[in-house]
This record gives structure tokens, C-alpha cells and sequence, in this order.
């Protein structure tokens, strides 16, 4: 009996696919980090019994109406809002993410944003390689110390945790916002956060409710001097609204490395010398690469042995 087959949606390490060794026939996407294109999984979805998902692949009624035999789909991620998660779990598809492989590595980069947009990182580097530094020249370059500056965090889950953890290593003051109210004094509400803050970090998944969480008017709570950094996801923040406020000077900066309708990228934000941009790699090291991969197929396995995944997202009925 031929083993079933599960489709990675690229090119993966042989030491990621070992969970699997027996249980499938893996079939891998290109290198490169490039996805297979949707119509090729389209022609395949009928063979399919799981799919590692490593890209923004749409999980929708066209997918699963010509994948009848599929059992999971494994997204190398903690997000999830690429997966129809309730049509699945009508379709009797486990939905799996990694909600533990990349939020340290996420908090990382989320401090090198905040040091880079605060420091003139890129700007000062663009400026040795382009030949301009002539002489040193004390004061021009002088940004801003993080020591007693207050980071407002929207978003306190691992993520956000990590990254205070962080930026008190720092000195910087923690004032955070999430969806459950707590008694503890870095707790407020959003808009008293936006108001007191010199850096702002978003660190929310992205819902119906967390869609242009951050739009005009809460832009214009935010401090002339302070900086906003986006780790979340692109349409958390209302991108337009975004260049008008820096072009107003009403904010010192950003640092992005989300937006809103990526690859895309408003053209105004690649003139502006205080923004800082990133192509969506803040989670990506090569520790938590592997660490996220390997879990994705572990659930799987686990899938194909009848078992429950190690990281479910839904509960879908097993009775097809």
C-alpha cells in the first residue's frame, strides 16, 4: 500500500523530514524559500493526506474542495490567518502552528528595529559606504538612549514578554496592553499606552478586531518623537495613514518589518531615511527555522499514526 503523501511547500533540510521517515511520501516545493505556486497544489491536493505550509498559502473552500483525502495542514508559523480554521474543522482537517518556535527570535529582531530606527543604524551605515564621512563629526549623529524611555508593548503573549524582558535590560520603562485586563501597574488600556510612550511595539495576531488596529486617530495619540515598530502582521497597521504621519512629523519613526499588502510596500516609506524596513524576517534564525519545521512534522506524523497533533489549532470532526 503506497504511504500517503504530504506536500512542503519548499525546500527543507533532510534532518527536518526524520518525524516522517516510514509514515510518508514527502513531496518538497522549490528552493530558494519560494512557495509552490498555488495552481501546482491545486492539481496535487487530491493525493494529499497533509500539507507543511511554510509560506501565506490561502487554506480555503477552493483548497479543500480539491483536496478530499487531506487529514492536516501544519503552518511553520504562529500565525494563522491564512487557514479558514472553522471550514477546516467542518472538513475534519487539523489546522497545527508553532506557537513556540519564533517569539524569542521575534523579540530579537523586534530590539534590533527599536536600537536601529533610535541610532541611525542603516543611515549611518549608508553613509560610511557611500563615501560621505569625511571627519568625525560629534553631535550630528547622536540619537536616542533607551535607558528611562518607556516601550509600550500592544500585545503581551510570549512575544511580548520576551521583548520586555529585553528592553529592561535596557533601562527602558514597560507599559503593555492586551485583550484580558490585569492588575498590575506596566497594564493600561491602548490609548492611554499610545499617548505615554517614546517606542511603541505591536506584537498582536491579526483578527477582524486587530485590523487597522493602529490607524489615524490612534497615530495621533502617539508623541512627535516617538517610533512605532510593527512585528505583527502588515494590516494591523492602517500603512497610509502611517506615511501621512510621518510625513507630518507627527512620529520620529519606524521600524517595519510588516506590511500591509506585502511584497507591496507604500512607495513613500522607501524615501524616508527614519524608517527602517525589513523583508517579514523578524522570527527567522536558524534555530528557530529548524525548531518550527521539525514541529510541523511531528504533527503531522502524528496525524497519520491517528494520534492528536502536539500544537492544534482546532478540533475537527474525525468522522468524514
Amino acid at each position: 500500500m503506497p504511504l500517503p503523501r504530504v506536500l512542503i511547500t519548499n525546500t527543507v533540510p533532510d534532518t527536518v523530514l526524520e518525524p516522517l521517515n516510514g509514515l510518508a511520501q514527502v513531496i518538497l516545493g522549490p528552493d530558494h524559500g519560494l512557495m509552490t505556486p498555488r495552481e501546482e497544489i491545486l492539481t496535487m491536493a487530491p493525493q494529499l493526506a497533509g500539507i507543511i505550509n511554510q509560506g501565506e498559502l490561502r487554506v480555503d473552500a477552493e483548497l479543500l474542495d480539491h483536496a478530499p483525502n487531506l487529514r492536516i495542514v501544519a503552518n511553520v508559523a504562529a500565525g494563522y490567518n491564512n487557514l479558514d480554521v472553522a471550514l477546516m474543522e467542518r472538513r475534519g482537517v487539523w489546522a497545527t502552528n508553532t506557537p513556540d518556535t519564533f517569539y524569542e527570535a521575534t523579540a530579537d529582531f523586534t530590539l534590533a528595529l527599536i536600537l536601529a530606527v533610535a541610532r541611525f543604524v542603516v543611515k549611518g551605515d549608508r553613509f560610511v559606504r557611500e563615501g560621505q564621512w569625511k571627519r568625525f563629526e560629534p553631535g550630528i549623529w547622536d540619537g536616542t538612549l533607551l535607558m528611562g524611555k518607556t516601550l509600550g508593548i500592544v500585545g503581551y503573549g510570549r512575544t511580548g514578554q520576551a521583548v520586555a524582558r529585553r528592553a529592561r535590560a535596557f533601562g527602558m520603562n514597560i507599559r503593555y496592553t492586551r485583550r484580558q485586563v490585569v492588575q498590575d501597574a506596566e497594564y493600561c488600556d491602548l490609548d492611554p499606552l499610545l499617548r505615554e510612550s517614546d517606542f511603541v511595539s505591536l506584537h498582536v495576531p491579526l483578527t477582524e478586531e486587530t485590523r487597522h488596529l493602529v490607524d489615524a486617530d490612534r497615530l495621533a495619540l502617539m508623541k512627535p518623537n516617538a517610533y512605532l515598530i510593527n512585528m505583527a502582521r502588515g494590516p494591523v497597521v492602517d500603512e497610509a495613514a502611517l506615511v501621512e504621519a510621518l510625513q507630518n512629523h507627527c512620529l520620529a519613526g519606524a521600524g517595519l518589518d510588516v506590511f500591509e499588502n506585502e511584497p507591496a510596500i507604500h512607495p513613500a516609506l522607501l524615501t524616508m531615511d527614519n524608517v527602517i524596513l525589513a523583508p517579514h524576517v523578524g522570527g527567522g534564525t536558524h534555530e528557530s527555522r529548524f525548531q518550527a519545521r521539525h514541529l510541523c512534522a511531528r504533527n503531522v506524523a502524528a496525524v497519520l499514526r491517528g494520534e492528536r497533533p502536539l500544537t492544534p489549532i482546532n478540533e475537527p470532526e474525525l468522522t468524514r
